[in-house]
């Protein structure tokens, strides 16, 4: 608890704010201004007044918020917090991709480098892909990138066909289709909940597919007291706030090379610590710095998602 104080007297001290994804640690969640998913959060950095604001997440999260933020010193607790899926494609590979299909257009995930969103033409999140690629027009050529899964999914529901990257988080694409299908039984009529970066197998499995907050936010609405989720667990956290007297059972991921564990958990989000978050207000560090010319590019790219959203 104390620590939790220190920080918070530091935010008020210093006019900070502190973001956090909907992924990391329950007592980073606690002690944060605003929790939620990739594009809440970017939008929401976009209307608060402040001097500093403090990204809970990951690498890309802190360099997207610099990008709509130039003016505000932007700090993330720790720069080793990656992204798997945003690794899964470097800038120099898309860039030579690009170059073999000149005609089509970009469309990139929103985990991904600011590099990467420089050669982009629209950004979107799993809260907006679909609204977003409707959008688009009916003959458009679209490379889609980098996950493989949630560009197949969006293809099924938008009867697009989409070239697509292939890349995928390391945590949604392990998820055990053998486990899900024993809890299934175990819960009959319990619905299903996936994010739709979980692999084709897993989402045929599914009764609602949707993006974090989605999936959130049907628990919130729906009047049935039990849920199967296969989403990264630390949503899990909010939803039992949100709803105290509901349950929520997370589906377990694959295990390999004799060695499992009993929840899917982003050790990269897992890097936020208090600890980490109060020395970065206290020392201003580590600070979240883009190259002025990548950011220039890779604004439009996000700015084009935020008005299309």
């Amino acid at each position: 608890m104390y620590m939790k104080e220190k920080i918070r007297e530091l935010c008020k001290q210093k006019n900070a704010v502190i973001f956090a994804h909907y992924y990391t640690r329950p007592e980073i969640q606690e002690i944060a201004d605003f929790i939620g998913d990739s594009l809440a959060l970017a939008q929401q950095a976009t209307r608060v007044h402040a001097d500093i604001l403090v990204m809970c997440g990951v690498h890309f999260m802190g360099e997207t918020m610099k990008i709509l933020c130039p003016d505000k010193k932007v700090l993330i607790p720790d720069m080793a917090a990656g992204c798997s899926l945003a690794d899964s494609c470097k800038a120099e590979d898309l860039a030579a991709f690009k170059a073999k299909y000149p005609d089509h257009m970009v469309v990139s995930y929103v985990n991904t480098s600011a590099d990467v969103k420089a050669l982009t033409d629209v950004v979107v999140t799993s809260s907006n892909a679909k609204k977003i690629v409707d959008q688009l027009p009916a003959d458009a050529k679209i490379i889609f990138g980098p996950d493989h899964n949630l560009g197949s999914y969006i293809n099924s529901v938008t009867g697009r066909d989409m070239l697509l990257w292939n890349g995928a988080c390391h945590v949604h694409s392990r998820f055990s289709l053998e486990a899900l299908l024993q809890l299934k039984r175990e819960n009959p009529g319990v619905e299903v909940l996936a994010h739709p970066e979980c692999k084709a197998p897993i989402l045929a499995q599914s009764d609602v597919i949707g993006s974090t907050k989605a999936l959130l936010e049907h628990t919130i609405k729906s009047p049935a007291k039990r849920f199967i989720i296969a989403t990264e667990s630390g949503i899990l956290h909010e939803m039992q706030r949100a709803c105290p007297d509901k349950e929520f059972i997370p589906v377990p991921p694959e295990i390999t090379e004799g060695v499992g564990c009993s929840c899917n958990e982003c050790e990269y989000m897992r890097l936020n610590t208090l600890e980490k978050v109060y020395n970065c207000l206290l020392n201003e560090q580590p600070e979240m710095i883009v190259d002025e010319q990548i950011a220039k590019k890779a604004y439009s790219s996000i700015d084009r998602m935020l008005c299309m959203s």
